[in-house]
C-alpha cells in the first residue's frame, strides 16, 4: 500500500511541479543563450552556463527525486542514498560557479589590462571542469561511508532482520546531520558565500574608485567602461543574495536538528524552506532578463526565430557599440 499523502505534502508537490517548469524552460533557454550569441562566450558567461546546467537538473532530476522523497516509500537503504545525494551534487556545483563567477568579475577590474590573456577560454572550461569534479566528491561523500548506515542497520537487525537495511526514504534517514553541518555547510557552503561577499565588495571598492579617478586602464571611456562593470556586478550580487536567501534558512533547520534533536521543527516551516532552494533554480533567468541586456536581446530573438516564426533583425542580436558584458 503505498503511503499516504498529506494535504501538505500535496501542496508542496504542486508547487515543486511548477518550479520544474519554469525552471527548465528558462534555463535551457540560458545556456542556449550562451551558445547562439558570440558577444556571450566570455568567462563570465561559461560560468552562468555552468550555474545553468545545474539548474536544469535540479528542475529535471532533484525536483523529482525530492518529490519521491517527501512521500517516504520503502527502499534499500543505498537505493535511498542514491536518490538523496544529486542534490548535494548540485548544490555544490551552483556554489562554486558562483565563486567563479564572483572571481571572473574581480579579475575583470583588478587587471583589465591582462585579464584577456590570464582568463582564456581554455581555463575558464577547465576551472569549469575543476568545480564540477569537486561538487561530485563532495556531493558523494555520503556514499562512501558518512552517513546513517550503521543506524539503519542496528534497527534493522533489532526487528530480527537480515542483508542490507530497508528504510523509510526520507533524507534524514540516510544523511548524517553531522555531514550536512560540519563538513557541507560549515566548510563547503558557509566559507565561500562568505568569500564572495568579500570579494563582490571588493569589486565595486574598486569600481568606484576607478570612477572617482576617471582613469581608465583600457584606454577607452572611463565612465562607460566601469559603469558597465558596476551594472553587472550589481546583477551577479543580486544572484549570489537570491542564492543565500534561498538556501540558508534549509541549512539552518540542519543546524538545529543536529545541536536541538527535541526542538520542533513544523512541517510547514520545512516544506517552505525545500521550496526556497529548488525555487532559486528558476530565478536565475528572470534576473538574466530584468538586468542583462545581452540575455534579454537574445532571449528575445531566439523566441522569435524558433517560436513566434518572427525572425529578429541581425542588427538586434549583437549591437556593436557594446561590450559583451553588458
Amino acid at each position: 500500500m503505498p503511503p499516504s499523502i498529506s494535504g501538505f505534502q500535496a501542496a508542496y508537490i504542486s508547487v515543486e511541479v511548477l518550479i520544474a517548469l519554469v525552471s527548465v524552460p528558462g534555463n535551457v533557454l540560458v545556456i542556449w543563450a550562451v551558445k547562439v550569441n558570440q558577444a556571450l562566450r566570455d568567462a563570465t558567461f561559461c560560468f552562468i552556463a555552468s550555474l545553468a546546467v545545474a539548474d536544469v537538473a535540479v528542475g529535471a532530476l532533484v525536483i523529482p527525486l525530492a518529490i519521491l522523497i517527501n512521500i517516504g516509500p520503502q527502499t534499500y537503504f543505498h537505493t535511498c542514498l542514491m536518490v538523496a545525494c544529486p542534490v548535494l551534487i548540485l548544490t555544490q556545483s551552483s556554489i562554486l560557479a558562483l565563486l567563479a563567477i564572483a572571481v571572473d568579475r574581480y579579475l575583470r577590474v583588478k587587471i583589465p589590462l591582462r585579464y584577456k590573456t590570464v582568463v582564456t577560454t581554455r581555463r575558464a572550461m577547465v576551472a569549469i571542469a575543476g568545480c564540477w569534479l569537486l561538487s561530485f566528491a563532495v556531493g558523494l561523500t555520503p556514499m562512501f561511508g558518512w552517513n546513517k548506515l550503521g543506524e539503519a542497520q542496528r534497527a534493522w537487525a533489532a526487528n530480527g532482520s537480515a542483508g542490507e537495511p530497508v528504510v523509510t526514504c526520507e533524507f534524514e534517514e540516510v544523511i548524517s546531520m553531522e555531514y550536512m553541518v560540519y563538513f557541507n555547510f560549515f566548510v563547503w557552503v558557509l566559507p565561500p558565500l562568505l568569500l564572495m561577499v568579500l570579494i563582490y565588495l571588493e569589486v565595486f571598492y574598486l569600481i568606484r574608485r576607478q570612477l572617482n579617478k576617471k582613469v581608465s586602464a583600457s584606454g577607452g571611456d572611463p565612465q562607460k567602461y566601469y559603469g558597465k562593470e558596476l551594472k553587472i556586478a550589481k546583477s551577479l550580487a543580486l544572484i549570489l543574495f537570491l542564492f543565500a536567501l534561498s538556501w540558508l534558512p534549509l541549512h539552518i533547520l540542519n543546524c538545529i536538528t543536529l545541536f536541538c534533536p527535541s526542538c520542533h521543527k513544523p512541517s510547514l516551516l520545512i516544506y517552505v524552506a525545500i521550496f526556497l532552494t529548488h525555487s532559486n533554480s528558476a530565478m536565475n533567468p528572470i534576473v538574466y532578463a530584468f538586468r542583462i541586456r545581452k540575455f534579454r536581446v537574445t532571449f528575445l530573438k531566439i523566441w522569435n526565430d524558433h517560436f513566434c516564426g518572427q525572425p529578429a533583425p541581425r542588427k538586434d542580436e549583437d549591437p556593436p557599440e557594446e561590450r559583451p558584458d553588458d
